[in-house]
């Protein structure tokens, strides 16, 4: 496969694309206001105003909220629709993994929709033959090829069809999402396919909320928010443009639903930063971290533990320690008592972390709870990926030529 990189082998030019959504809930309010559609109608624009290039063998992430364009941007690239306004432009041969079961018939044997599949692919039958052993060997669902799909789980439906995909000989491969379903076994699979394709200089575009594979397969990040480019550029800074613009809306929510705290307990406040920078700023591998917590309880109590947990951005807990465990001796609780917890010589990776605090008895009864209250962000570390920062070293042990 040998495609001049002169060209870009796909180019968006100013795309939009218009979805008109229907207010009427039921098939009677459409046909009493048949006639009167105007005002029953709303646009939605998914794309606004989209200009991008990708150069012939890179690989690019499209990141973004729930509602932001990925997917709907992907399948403009693939053709799958046609944008409102704009233009794209694509060279070379096309595989898209875009949505769960495109290109399968439901009453067809996994077997039959192989060749159906691989067909609206671009290849021959003769191909399909030469190809069919490596694809049923990579689905990995010999024992059901000849069974129909509808009886198929999802991740058989995807394992399928990133299978056929991937023997198309495509010099463009869209992925949507598809590196989330089936087992690890089979996403490792996928992952090392991905990085074979690359090393042969493939392109590749895909959509995922999963960050880390963003900064661990891509070279470049592009972010959408409500329908337009927010960033195009590196991964890791692309990664950190998406975290503020989450960590915005959750603030909103939270603004507009403010939690009800229930009981006599209360967690009045909660702020982390590292120890001589400001709340907002990034804490570094080897900063201090502090997090301060102000608790109140308005019948008073005399014995209580201040807890607080560490989570990563999938909900791990990464950290957690209370004020029993470190032999803190807390007075008696009524107006307010802040608690600072400081955490000397903090190791996090590259992402952000949000802070949960709780309010307890002594024997562990949960009085208040504040999950993800404060938040903070650790920054890119150029040599690794992972929750957990180390400098790595190595050296050759042994070598037999």
């Amino acid at each position: 496969m040998n495609m001049s990189t002169s060209v870009p082998i796909v180019r968006l030019d100013d795309v939009s694309k218009r979805f008109v959504i229907r207010k009427e809930k039921s098939l009677k309010e459409r046909l009493v206001n048949a006639g009167r559609s105007a005002k029953h109608k709303e646009d939605f624009w998914a794309l606004r105003n989209i200009s991008l290039e990708v150069d012939s063998g890179s690989t690019i992430g499209l990141i973004g909220p729930n509602g932001s364009g990925k997917s709907t941007l992907l399948k403009a690239i693939g053709g799958i629709i046609e944008p409102t306004s704009g233009s794209v432009k694509r060279r070379g041969r096309l595989a898209a993994l875009l949505e769960l079961g495109a290109g399968f018939h439901q009453d067809l044997t996994g077997r039959e929709n192989v060749y159906l599949n691989a067909s609206i692919l671009g290849l021959s039958r003769k191909q399909t033959d030469y190809y069919f052993e490596d694809i049923v060997e990579f689905s990995g669902i010999r024992d059901f090829i000849d069974t129909q799909v509808k009886f198929y789980s999802s991740g058989m439906y995807m394992r399928l069809a990133f299978a056929v995909a991937i023997h198309v000989d495509p010099d463009l491969l869209l992925v949507d999402e598809v590196l989330a379903v089936g087992d690890e076994a089979f996403q490792r699979k996928c992952l090392d396919k991905i990085r074979s394709f690359q090393a042969e200089g493939r392109t590749i575009v895909i959509v995922t909320h999963s960050l880390g594979q963003v900064t661990e397969l891509c070279d470049r990040a592009v972010l959408l928010n409500r329908g337009e480019v927010l960033f195009d550029g590196e991964p890791h800074v692309a990664t950190t443009e998406f975290r503020d613009v989450l960590e915005e809306r959750r603030q909103e929510e939270i603004a507009e639903h403010p939690e009800e705290q229930e009981g006599a307990g209360r967690i009045i406040s909660v702020n982390a930063h590292a120890v001589g920078k400001a709340v907002g700023e990034p804490v570094a591998p080897g900063d201090d971290l502090i997090v301060s917590a102000t608790f109140s309880h308005s019948e008073g109590l005399d014995d209580w533990i201040a807890a607080v947990q560490i989570d990563s951005a999938l909900g791990q807990v990464v950290y957690g320690t209370t004020s029993k465990r470190i032999g803190l001796s807390l007075p008696r609780l009524r107006s307010s008592c802040t608690v600072d917890f400081v955490l000397e010589k903090v190791t996090f990776g590259e992402g952000k972390y949000f802070v949960n605090v709780s309010l307890m008895t002594h024997d562990g009864v949960h009085l208040a709870d504040r999950p993800q209250i404060a938040s903070f962000d650790a920054p890119h570390f150029q040599l690794a990926v992972g929750t957990v920062h180390a400098v790595p070293t190595a050296s050759v042990v042994d070598s037999v030529a």
